[in-house]
């Protein structure tokens, strides 16, 4: 394929309501959306899940946007591309800056399926026709409320729910929740909140029988990751510790975690996913599609990503309307009995919005071949 334009929107929606961490709270979430037109007039998009801040990892959308503007697109311009998974190798000269790659390769996924008039699904070798999916909640004001957000997420029927944790809001919260729901599949994301001081706390939560523990340690561990899977039994996720194959090998290796969290941005790219997805299979470690507070087209990408054989445990992809009063792709992604339907059109199988991508955009620029 051809790539003749991209166009980047730098877009802003407000989330129906807060979504706080042990990192802070965000209420409006910043996107790049990128469009991108081939030599038939065929559009991909793709969605860069760097936040305004750089509290997740050290990418931002200004610093994506930058790197997009200058280095990658001028590659992308100069070359055909016959496959996606060609990015990986086109890419490599530029350093990490995983999440403005991951981006311009979702619209080129996307443009690759709409060519062949598959959908992105059956193009990375999905073959499911629904997607089980579990619910994250923030860090709440109070366990009363908290219980509540559950109450929610449950009557609504998702398969398993996450809650943020950090030192002081983390067994008390859990037992609370276990006398409420005691065989609720739960598991708790700490964010990178503790140490090897906090072993004894993390200990605790052993009696809670959890699905997993996630990124209780520093972003950038495997060691003592390993350290402390071995003190306890709740099997440890990794999520920022892993960007890229290598990670994933290396934390495998180690012993550091039983789980992975998949994340198409902090990876740089599908094709990264898949290879990681490929090899945890191989070696019996489980994964499942973790969330970035994505628009639908964010959202789009992580459906046809979990249609994927090894994705067993329900992943982060809720419904738009749990986070967005509008989202920008039509028909809304929507949860019913704790299922997405993956869609059948070609490609990501959802149109956007032009409108609505219109109005949450404040600021584009058009980059022509």
């Amino acid at each position: 394929m051809e790539i003749k334009q991209i166009i980047l929107h730098h877009i802003q929606m407000p989330l129906v309501s807060p979504f706080t961490t042990s990192y802070g709270e965000t209420t409006d979430r910043d996107f790049i959306i990128v469009e991108m037109i081939d030599e038939n007039g065929i559009v991909g998009w793709g969605e860069c899940a760097a936040f305004a801040s750089p509290w997740y990892t050290e990418e931002t959308v200004k610093t994506a946007w930058h790197m997009m503007e200058d280095f990658l697109i001028p590659l992308l311009f100069k070359t055909n591309i016959d496959h996606p998974n060609e990015l990986t190798t086109l890419f490599s000269p530029i350093r990490r800056n995983n999440m403005a790659k991951a981006a311009l390769e979702e619209a080129v996924w996307d443009l690759y399926a709409k060519r062949r008039n598959i959908t992105l699904a059956s193009a990375l070798g999905g073959n499911k026709a629904q997607i089980e999916v579990g619910a994250a909640i923030g860090i709440q004001s109070s366990t009363d409320a908290l219980i509540d957000k559950i109450e929610d997420y449950l009557s609504e029927g998702y398969k398993r729910i996450k809650i943020k944790i950090k030192p002081s809001y983390d067994v008390e919260q859990v037992e609370v929740i276990r006398k409420h729901f005691p065989d609720l599949p739960l598991m708790a994301d700490a964010n990178s909140a503790y140490t090897l001081n906090d072993i004894d706390a993390l200990k605790e939560l052993d009696h809670y029988h959890l699905m997993m523990i996630e990124q209780p340690l520093s972003v950038d561990d495997i060691v003592d990751h390993a350290k402390l899977q071995k003190a306890i039994k709740t099997p440890i996720c990794l999520d920022e510790s892993i960007t890229s194959f290598d990670d994933a090998r290396k934390a495998i290796e180690l012993n550091s975690c039983k789980v992975i969290n998949l994340k198409i941005g902090r990876l740089g790219g599908i094709s990264e996913t898949i290879k990681i997805h490929d090899y945890c299979r191989d070696h019996d470690i489980a994964v499942w599609c973790g969330g970035m507070l994505e628009s639908g087209i964010g959202r789009a990408h992580n459906i046809a990503l979990t249609t994927l054989e090894h994705f067993t445990l329900p992943g982060d992809t809720s419904g738009s309307a749990r986070y967005w009063h509008k989202d920008i792709i039509e028909p809304e992604v929507v949860v019913k009995n704790g299922l997405i339907d993956v869609p059948t059109a070609p490609g990501i199988g959802f149109e956007v919005k032009r409108n609505e991508l219109t109005r949450v955009t404040l600021y584009q620029k058009t980059f022509t071949n």
